[in-house]
């Protein structure tokens, strides 16, 4: 089998390793079969997209609708690699699966707007699939509602003018879109679970998703919390895509 690509811009390792080994037990693959590449640490190499089976952009600590002279030069870096990246990707109509980030990265680079009209605190949203959503090959593997842990400062507030949207929520209207036939995005987490939830909101505690005072409260509330659909994403895009 060819394997996945995970593309990753996490600098905490702890973190990193937990994104890692969360799409590995989701999607089903083992380590072999997921390569990983951390953005934040080394310039994107030249690869031969036939080579993998898939494209799985994880989330990030950055935002695609900072400022850009606010925007260091590592996401500067970054956010020039994955443009470049997905003007192949979609020329090829390749296998991709961006989350969170991806909402951002691959709506902005197809012509939509994101900003932070539509961000959401850290927690559960019932996610509630659209009719393309339900008749989707990879999103009908969902139920047709859905709860799943969402935390972001930004949001796409106008779609890509070639998206169909999958999902929306009742504070972001885009919880996921497509693009051509292969290429995905999501708001919510699909590799997420509360141990790994609680783990991010532990190291980005004081990076402006909540007031740090409420540490406390937002774990308590993440721990009494379950999103266990969002995860079936993950082995669907591995099954359908892998080769």
């Amino acid at each position: 089998m060819r394997p996945f690509l995970l593309l990753a811009t996490r600098e905490d390792d702890a973190v990193a390793d937990a994104e890692h080994a969360a799409v590995l037990r989701y999607g089903g693959l083992v380590p072999g079969e997921l390569v990983r590449l951390r953005l934040e640490r080394e310039p994107l190499p030249e690869l031969d997209l036939d080579g993998f089976s898939g494209i799985v952009l994880g989330g990030s600590p950055f935002c695609t609708s900072d400022p850009e002279a606010s925007k260091s030069p590592v996401q500067q870096r970054v956010e020039r690699e994955l443009a470049a990246l997905l003007d192949r990707v979609v020329a090829a109509d390749a296998p991709f699966l961006g989350a969170c980030y991806g909402v951002g990265t691959l709506g902005v680079h197809r012509g939509g707007v994101v900003d932070r009209t539509y961000g959401e605190p850290i927690g559960t949203v019932p996610v509630t699939l659209t009719d393309a959503g339900r008749a989707d090959p990879l999103f009908g593997a969902l139920p047709p509602v859905f709860d799943a842990f969402v935390g972001h400062k930004e949001a796409l507030r106008v779609p890509p003018p070639d998206a169909v949207v999958l999902a929306t929520s009742p504070t972001c209207p885009v919880q996921a879109f497509r693009t051509g036939d292969n290429l995905y995005a999501t708001q919510f987490h699909p590799e997420l679970d509360v141990e790994g939830i609680v783990e991010r909101v532990t190291v980005y505690r004081r990076a402006g998703y909540f007031p740090p005072e409420e540490y406390e409260q937002v774990v308590a509330r993440l721990r009494a919390s379950r999103a266990d659909e969002p995860p079936l994403l993950l082995r669907r895009f591995v099954e359908r895509y892998r080769r």
